[in-house]
This record gives structure tokens, sequence and C-alpha cells, in this order.
């Protein structure tokens, strides 16, 4: 028997019929070929299940970049808390996911992983903007120029950085070249999305990264295809010494006599609908309300209605206002604003003149505003998303969060943003919260997650 690799999966090749191989890990038999094949990542289950059984086959399936790492690399220098947690995936065997604060340090956690492993590793980030982070720090860290896969390039070396989607478009013939997976921002994954990136490489070494812990069905998820959690540390255990310090200022503003019309309108057609579901299905997710919506015109008026509610609640009169005040306040402070849209971070930027970060900005000029804004030639920076993952801006010290989309997660994330450590410094968030609107609740989520 052979076991050789096919376009992200395993294909036993040898004198098998239907049935013969039915209960080996993820086996499945392919009619199309008269043989039995497996998801890729499987590979490392199925090698240890055929020597158990004393089968006799060749393991064809390692490509030519895989194994040991060329280059001896210095180790890195980890702070305790990083320590902890490496050595925590280490005792896991080498499997399983790191949930550390923003701005602690998961890219250096992981640059020693993959010199710890010493085998060929493939870095799995979510944005272009991260792609180009990452890259940067193997460089600084270990003195090598890693390869990379996305925004234009397509360069595979033994470190190679990738985003989620090149990864997943170009896995079929990569799925075999790494030993060693990093998954950064590890709780996109886990619900469907680009899982099958993950399914397709026979990585047996594989490090999660995220600030939230993945809950629910992602979570189990996640503990199949990268490993469960096994360190864990909160924002507010490392803040003071390893983070910096920080306040935050809850301001209550109000609709004005228009948009609270205009608002609670929007809303009573959405509850009226949703009460009459949560009356059939009381402990329905919002996904099934949304899929048995779409059944009907009134159930798609009621979507539409929530869309339209939360697009007015995202910038306001009374946000615009404050916006324009908190900016003149702070005008010689480093500041980041955060938005729930793209249309709200031009406009921002339109009235008072600052840099916008969005997915449209191509990388060259990203990174000169990232430049410009590290040499305080440019003090404030909007974004709606872009700032939100894993991007380094270590000289912010006042953020403005005017409206959010993604809950609990992203307000960790954009906190983070704002502690990288500095003598002396001591952050400040600004929350924009309207008042009789379903921001109060959320607001009230989002800080209990910060020590959660």
């Amino acid at each position: 028997m052979r076991l050789v690799f096919d376009r992200g999966t395993i294909v036993l090749v040898g004198p098998t019929r239907p049935g013969d191989c039915a209960d080996l890990p993820g086996a499945l038999w392919d009619q199309r070929i008269a043989a039995t094949r497996c998801p890729a990542r499987f590979h490392p289950a199925l090698v240890a299940e055929l020597r158990r059984r004393n089968v006799r086959f060749v393991d064809e399936v390692a490509g030519h970049a895989s194994g040991a790492l060329t280059k001896n690399l210095r180790p890195v220098e980890l702070r305790p808390y990083q320590e902890a947690a490496l050595t925590a995936w280490e005792l896991a065997g080498r499997r399983g996911t790191a949930v550390l604060p923003t701005g602690a340090g998961k890219t250096r956690l992981a640059i020693a992983a993959i010199v710890r492993a010493g085998v060929a590793a493939l870095c799995l980030v979510p944005t272009r903007v991260l792609l180009d982070q990452w890259a940067r720090a193997i460089q600084d860290v270990l003195g090598i120029v890693p390869g990379r896969l996305g925004d234009g390039e397509r360069r595979i070396d033994t470190i190679t950085v990738a985003t989620f989607e090149s990864a997943w478009r170009h896995m079929h013939h990569l799925g075999n070249r790494f030993d060693l997976l990093v998954v950064d921002e590890v709780h996109h994954f886990g619900c469907g999305l680009h899982d099958e990136a993950l399914d397709m490489s026979v990585a047996s070494l594989r490090l999660g990264l995220t600030a939230t812990q993945p809950r629910g069905q992602p979570a189990a998820k996640l503990a199949e295809i990268v490993g469960p959690t096994v360190y864990e540390l909160r924002l507010d255990q490392l803040t003071g010494e390893f983070l910096a310090p920080f306040d935050t200022v809850v301001l209550h503003l109000d609709l004005n006599a228009v948009e609270r019309a205009d608002y609670d309108e929007l809303m009573g057609t959405f509850r009226d609908t949703m009460r009459v579901f949560r009356s059939f299905h009381p402990h329905a997710t919002w996904d099934e309300f949304a899929r048995a919506a779409a059944q009907t015109d009134a159930g798609r008026r009621a979507i539409a209605a929530w869309h339209r509610a939360h697009k007015l609640l995202a910038f306001p009169a009374a946000k615009r206002a404050m916006v324009g005040t908190l900016l003149k306040r702070h005008h010689a402070s480093p500041t980041l604003v955060f938005t729930a849209d793209n249309p709200t971070a031009y406009a921002i930027s339109r009235s008072h003149l600052i840099m916008p970060l969005t997915c449209h900005i191509k990388r060259t000029e990203r990174e000169r505003a990232l430049a410009l804004f590290q040499e305080g030639k440019l003090r404030a920076l909007v974004s709606a998303q872009v700032l939100n993952e894993g991007l380094d801006v270590p000289d912010a010290e006042v953020g403005i969060i005017v409206a959010g989309s993604r809950g609990e997660r992203e307000y960790v994330q954009r906190v983070g943003r704002l502690l990288r450590p500095r003598p002396g410094k001591r952050a400040l968030v600004y929350e924009l919260v309207l008042r009789g609107t379903s921001e109060m609740g959320q607001a009230r989520k989002r800080r209990r997650a910060l020590a959660a």
C-alpha cells in the first residue's frame, strides 16, 4: 500500500475494496478512482493506525519543502507568560490554541514555536496588513526573509506567511509541504468559512492564536482541526507590567428627534416579527431566525429594518459632533478612531482630514501612513476593521470607539491596539454609546469581556 497526497487529500493506493478501510481515520471510498481517500489532516492519525495494525505501507505524502529547517535559528527570548504558553503547547503534543490579549506578543510566541519545533511552517493570517507585519517580524527576529503568499505575491519557502484566502486557494498543492501550521486570529475558523484550508494540510503540529476564547460549536470544531485551548491569559492580568495601563470613558449620547422616530419605527418592525418567531422557537439562534425570516415578506422587511436601524446608529449627529470634539481635545496625542463600517470611516476622514485605513487602501499607501503615524507626522488614523486584528501601532495613546459590529471580541481587539507599552504611557479609550438603543446592552457586555 502507498499513501499519496492528492489535492489536499490522502489516497491509499493498493489492493483495497470498498469497506476494507472504512474504519480508518477520516476514510471514505472514492468510487471514481476505486481507492480509499481521507482529508489530509488525518495523515498523522492514519499513519499511526496503520502501524498499530502492522500494515505494510510506503508513505509518499511529504512534499519537498517539509521536514527540518535548513538553518540553525537562534532561540527567541520570551517573556515569562509567553514561555508558559509555549511550554503548555509543547506539553499538549504541539497542538492547540493559546489565548493571549492583544498586544501580548502572539507573533513572537509563534516565531519561538517555529524555532523550537524546527520544522517547515506555514503561518496563516486574515489580512494583507498582517501578512506584511508577520513577514517583517520573522525577518527582524530570525534574520531570514520568509515566503509570502497573498497580496500579489506567491513565493514559498521553508517558513511562509499566507493570507487565509490565498492558503485556501493554494492548499491543494501546498498541503504536504509544511509540518507546522500557525493560525493567527484562529477564531475565524471553526464555523465553516475556509475550514477546508486546515483540512487540506497534513501538518501534525498546529498552533492557534487569538485574543478571545472561542465558544460553543466553533470551539468544538477548532479543538478538532487545530487543537483545544492549552493556555489562556486575560487582558487585565497583563496591564501595568507588560501592557500599558488604561482608562475607559463611556460617553452616553442621544439621537435627535428625527433619528429617534426613524430608529423606533425600524426597530418596531423588527421586534414585531422577532416576537412572533420567538413564541414558536424560544431557543433559536440569530442565524436560524435570519434563515426563517428570508422565507417571508414580513421576515425580509424585518431584517431590512434591523440593518437600517444599525446603520443609523453607526454615525448619527451626536456621534458626529462628539468625534469632532474629541479629536480637537486630543489633537496632540496619537489617536485611533474605530467605526462600524467603511462609509463612516471615510466620512470622518473627509470631515477631519485624517488618514483612513480600509481594505481599499493599497499596501504602499498603508505602510506609508503607518510610518508617518509612528513618526508623529500623522496624529490620527480612522478604520472600520483593518486596525482590529493584529496590526502593531505602539505609539497610539487615545482610542475613540464610534461604533462596532462584532461584539466583545472586536472590543477587546480594539482596546488592545492602544496597550503596547511605553515608559510613562497611560492609554485612554472613549466609547460612544447611544441612550435608549441596543448599544446600551452591547456596551455592558463588551466591557465585561475585558476581564472575562
